[in-house]
């Protein structure tokens, strides 16, 4: 039956039905007729929510596919590891690279979706990788924001390429649109990789713990250092008590700038060239008052000045390399790295093209030779940006090439252990608050 009168749905060729005018017929009276393949209004509505549920499945489903699939795709993009035979290391160099204290200054391995705790077939650090590698002490970095078309000549605040990434991989939807929430969740992933007993991390925020990992480590115990870095300040938002929140946390490596002028000062691979602000000064101040170390990677020469002339306390850049080794946008001026060496500095040496140009074990080597030969031993670290969009030549449980090059270019076993991480290791001890 239908109602003649009221509005219905009337099949049509698109399979979803036509709307009928529901014309009162010509003796005025509403007749209740039979009609096959009629559909009443309430059957259309049914129709709809089908359709409705239908299109959202798909939807979901798409969505499904793209937070599984799109992390791993993007990575295997990104964060490259070229192919190439493994490589020879003597028992002479493999001896002496296990009795190393190694560290490294940098990796951004926390803005990625996996599971740090187990072996991957993407990025370049992880977990066990870092113990094939015998890393005794890695720093963590946080990436809050990247601009689109990033280069190391000239980027502006004004896009983001971070907020689709967090997006895809799910991270909570306040760190979508917040770049203090973002920092916070990153170091909520270091300290849940931390919680888990297996996997023998501690996180160092004071000399005391910093001497506990050591004292473990020389006892034979199987146990890592990790500590925290914000790439750049802008996720404290503009307020200066988000450094305090994020130093009760655990942040102890402050970076000023990114890619991108900021709040606090020009970047090296800004726009304005300019130093601190007045928001830059307070919390290079700040920064000095806890204790904490500032991190001048990315930072304007003329922001670097103006930190040496406000602090006291020496400064890291956390992973780049030498200008008369490699002259691209991406490194600062060498006398501008004498000055950072007089007061203390400490340069963590990059593995990929943009800081080292020949990114090859031996182009490595080459450039810390060449940061020794320029600031002294003492100065020159290692700074790997592991999984930081760069393309390396060995990942980090390959870490054993650069103990083998080193001697096949003569390094002392003095100096080999001094830049795999000594030097990193007094400068904490120095440095860390009690």
């Amino acid at each position: 039956m239908i109602d003649q009168c009221f509005p219905g749905v009337w099949p049509d060729d698109s399979g979803f039905g036509r709307k009928s005018t529901g014309v009162l017929p010509s003796d005025g009276v509403c007749h209740r007729l039979k009609g096959p393949g009629y559909l009443s209004s309430r059957d259309g509505d049914h129709l709809t929510m089908k359709k409705l549920a239908y299109v959202l499945l798909v939807l979901f489903t798409f969505f499904v596919v793209i937070r599984m699939a799109a992390p791993a795709m993007l990575e295997h993009r990104m964060n490259v590891v070229l192919p190439h035979a493994p490589y020879a290391i003597t028992p002479e160099a493999r001896a002496l690279h296990a009795s190393l204290f190694v560290a490294d200054l940098h990796s951004d391995s926390l803005l990625w979706s996996r599971d740090l705790s187990r072996r991957s077939d993407r990025g370049q650090m992880d977990l066990p990788r870092l113990r094939e590698g015998n890393v005794a002490l890695q720093v963590f970095s946080a990436t809050t924001k990247s601009p689109a078309g990033q280069n190391y000549a000239s980027n502006t605040a004004d896009s983001d390429r971070i907020t689709l990434l967090a997006a895809v991989q799910g991270w909570p939807i306040k760190a979508w649109g917040s770049l203090m929430a973002r920092a916070q969740y990153q170091l909520d992933k270091l300290h849940t990789l931390v919680a888990e007993p297996n996997n023998g991390l501690v996180l160092v925020r004071t000399s005391s713990e910093f001497a506990r990992l050591l004292s473990a480590r020389e006892q034979g115990e199987d146990v890592m250092g990790a500590m925290y870095l914000i790439e750049g300040a802008h996720p404290l938002e503009g307020k200066l008590e988000n450094l305090d929140a994020l130093q009760r946390r655990g942040l102890h490596f402050v970076g000023i700038t990114h890619f991108f002028d900021n709040a606090l000062a020009g970047s090296l691979h800004g726009q304005s060239g300019a130093g601190l602000t007045a928001f830059g000064r307070a919390v290079v101040t700040r920064a000095a008052e806890l204790e904490m170390t500032v991190d001048i990677a990315h930072v304007s020469p003329a922001a670097v000045r103006d930190i040496l002339a406000l602090s006291n306390r020496p400064v890291i850049l956390s992973h780049g390399g030498f200008k008369g080794v490699c002259d691209t946008d991406r490194n600062l001026s060498d006398a501008l790295m004498v000055e950072v060496a007089q007061a203390g500095g400490l340069i963590g040496v990059g593995y990929w093209d943009g800081a080292v140009c020949d990114a090859t074990p031996l182009g490595v080597v080459r450039s810390i030779r060449y940061g020794i030969d320029l600031l002294g031993l003492s100065h020159v670290a290692l700074g790997s940006d592991y999984d930081g969009t760069v393309t390396t030549h060995f990942d980090t449980s390959e870490l054993a090439v650069l103990t083998q090059t080193m001697l096949d270019e003569g390094f002392t076993e003095a100096e080999i252990r001094a830049v795999m991480g000594e030097n990193v290791k007094r400068f904490l001890l120095d440095q860390l608050p009690d």
